[in-house]
């Protein structure tokens, strides 16, 4: 493939290359945690409006200063705007609205069955090619994984041990990134990758400050109840998780391929999980680590089967 032979095992570009990965491994995986710190004190909707909104800034200001990219004409913004509202409104916003009643770990294990529904929505939206018998066994296993999380405790005959609005918030918001993810994909956005995802960003940010607004979260805006805590996640998510998180994908995609780069999507959960445990507290019982081993399996296969469908050239 002509991308693989962009990546050269020369000194200078391997470290590069093993960087670009851990940020994407571990600083994606990391969001989640950083997501609960941050919504302990500070408001859901109106925080994560104030994370892409100044992250699409920054980045909107390097495309156009240093990058020296042309202004986006006004059919650029209207699908930024609606591609950041299935992304981020949908997507992020249900994450964090979800992780007021369900633990870190569990929420990265719902968003990592995206590729699921976009395998899905490929073939009933854009007709592409009907999946292979392997992609259909990943996405057999991947529901039953689900199934698994939503399930009573089977191994103790008790209740529920998720939280099922939470669990049905996290479906929502990797449904909605999944569409989100492939209107992007043939959307009338600049071709310039930092600029069109500068733009998502401030699309999106703006439509969580919005929704902020609706939900009347200003009024309960009070400074003195922010702690420490909550506002280093959130500058942290800010910086790592969308600013150098973002740099490093687009970076990967160029560099080492949709293949290789598409691998975060099973690492992430693993780290998340870990980390809820290690710092928070967040406990793993035998069910949820059955579910998330299905989940897992289940994004590999799809993640070896699937072949994306071509895009037009131009």
């Amino acid at each position: 493939m002509a991308v693989q032979s962009n990546i050269r095992p020369d000194i200078s570009f391997r470290p590069r290359m093993i960087t670009a990965f851990a940020a994407v491994y571990l600083i994606w995986g990391s969001t989640y945690l950083a997501i609960r710190f941050t919504i302990e004190t500070l408001p859901i909707f109106l925080s994560a409006g104030v994370r892409f909104l100044l992250a699409g800034l920054i980045l909107y200001a390097f495309a156009r200063v240093k990058k020296r990219e042309p202004a986006p004409k006004q059919k650029h913004w209207g699908a930024a705007f609606i591609s950041g509202g299935f992304l981020l409104l949908g997507g992020n916003g249900c994450i964090v609205w979800a992780e007021r009643f369900v633990p870190s770990g569990l929420a990265a294990l719902f968003i990592a069955i995206v590729p699921l529904w976009m395998v899905l929505l490929e073939w009933w939206w854009h007709q592409t090619k009907r999946p292979s018998k392997g992609v259909f066994f990943g996405i057999g296993i991947g529901f039953l994984g689900v199934w698994l999380l939503m399930a009573p405790d089977l191994f103790h005959r008790g209740e529920h041990s998720i939280n099922l609005g939470g669990a049905l918030l996290l479906l929502l918001a990797s449904f909605s990134w999944s569409i989100g993810s492939i209107y992007s994909r043939k959307a009338d956005l600049p071709k310039s990758p930092f600029l069109s995802t500068a733009m998502q960003m401030i699309g999106g940010g703006v439509l969580l400050l919005l929704m902020g607004f609706l939900q009347g979260e200003y009024a309960h805006l009070h400074i003195i109840n922010f702690s420490a805590k909550s506002i280093c996640a959130l500058v942290y998510l800010v910086i790592f998780g969308s600013l150098v998180g973002f740099t490093a994908y687009l970076w990967l995609l160029k560099n080492a391929g949709v293949a290789r780069t598409s691998t975060y999507a099973f690492v992430n959960p693993v780290v998340a999980i870990f980390l809820g445990w290690a710092l928070a507290g967040e406990k793993l019982d035998a069910q949820t680590a059955v579910a998330a081993f299905f989940v897992l399996v289940a994004v590999i296969l799809i993640t070896l089967y699937h072949k994306e469908p071509e895009q037009a050239k131009g």
